[in-house]
């Protein structure tokens, strides 16, 4: 793998950790790496555990992207769309290991997990695109409604507001947090177990379950890409 990722496999868990600088700006670089050590993962049949740096899960979109060429920005959007997309219907179970401060395209990655676990700590998730300038695009909005509760969905997409680890389990961002010295046991712990179920009958249910978010992300990821190109006369 590249060293914007660092991918481990023990047994039937793979870890891919994100090392992309200090805040794991996803790039298109580092989404590719991702999406090459997800190749490895689902080629081997294993669990996944995606897993931040120290005080940093993501702080979503590497900026610079959208600074130097639109159009590059665009495709940026629409990777990261495709990504989570991907993450949603993996055929294993995907577990996000929030290890910090997870913020916008960060969020969106953790709500396409199956299981969000986090540090518990003084930081902050949450969806910043408002609050920076950003029309939130229709994937986004998607993701968000799938699987944040209807008062929190107000709140992080129209509203810009971010939350600390314990009210971020309320709103929906992940499903449990623990103390630092405690997350990657923990992490594993429930990788494991869920490396435990039948997994071809992980993979037809999650489909089922999930077949009108996916059909709605799809549609919405198409709308994005479309309407933003046009918007820059693409």
């Amino acid at each position: 793998m590249t060293d914007l990722v660092k991918y481990e496999i023990d047994g039937n868990i793979a870890t891919i950790t994100f090392q992309n600088g200090k805040v794991n700006a996803m790039s298109p670089d580092h989404m590719q790496a991702i999406n090459d050590a997800l190749d490895k993962a689902e080629e081997a049949g294993a669990v996944v555990m995606l897993v931040g740096q120290p005080g940093i899960f993501s702080a979503g979109f590497d900026l610079k992207v959208f600074q130097n060429d639109a159009k590059e920005g665009v495709e940026m959007v629409t990777m990261g769309s495709t990504l989570c997309r991907r993450l949603q219907s993996f055929p294993t179970p995907v577990v996000g290991v929030c290890t910090g401060h997870s913020i916008a395209q960060g969020c969106f990655t953790l709500l396409s997990c199956d299981y969000r676990i986090g540090v518990d700590g003084p930081f902050q998730l949450g969806l910043n695109e408002v609050q920076i300038g950003m029309t939130m695009h229709q994937a986004g909005i998607e993701m968000a409604r799938f699987r944040l509760t209807p008062s929190f969905f107000q709140r992080s997409v129209i509203n810009a507001e971010m939350y600390d680890p314990a009210t971020a389990v309320s709103a929906g961002f992940l499903d449990k947090i623990v103390p630092a010295e405690e997350l990657m046991s923990a992490a594993k712990a429930e990788a494991t177990r869920l490396a435990g179920l039948n997994l071809a009958a992980h993979k037809a249910t999650k489909l089922k379950a999930r077949a009108e978010q996916l059909e709605a992300l799809d549609q919405a990821i198409a709308t994005d890409h479309k309407s933003q190109m046009t918007a820059l006369g693409g």
